[in-house]
């Protein structure tokens, strides 16, 4: 293997310009993804809510913190399911034990962003 070419590799401003090339191309993928578009959807409303509540400067970093760790992590459930379905295009249980973990993972995340919007109508009508 010593005679393989290796790519050079990018540095400085030509490195972010293709990384941001590539985050563009991911954003563009996740968003053919119905489950992406309707979690988009539902933190355009959790930032309604969070506005008409006027929560203060910590709830609304976290429901920040919360909404951008969901995308992320529905991101890469869709990479796992992308990678699943190349390698193991046949249903096999592997296959659907990665695709249900990736699905719990972001399930998990968007009970936190419920139990973050509980919090702040809590902390609303009761404080």
């Amino acid at each position: 293997m010593a005679n393989e070419i290796q790519p050079r590799k990018l540095t400085g401003m030509a490195h972010f310009m293709a990384a941001s090339g590539y985050s563009a191309g991911g954003l563009s993928r996740a968003w053919k993804e119905a489950a992406f578009r309707q979690e988009v959807g539902a933190g355009a409303g959790l930032a309604f809510v969070y506005g008409i509540l006027d929560v203060g400067v910590p709830v609304t970093a976290a429901a920040a913190v919360l909404f951008l760790t969901l995308i992320a992590v529905e991101a890469l459930n869709t990479a796992i399911e992308e990678i699943v379905d190349r390698i193991s295009p046949e249903i096999s249980t592997t296959a659907r034990h990665a695709k249900d973990l990736g699905s719990f993972a972001v399930l998990c995340l968007i009970a936190a962003n419920v139990i973050l919007l509980c919090s702040a109508l809590y902390l609303k009508v009761m404080g």
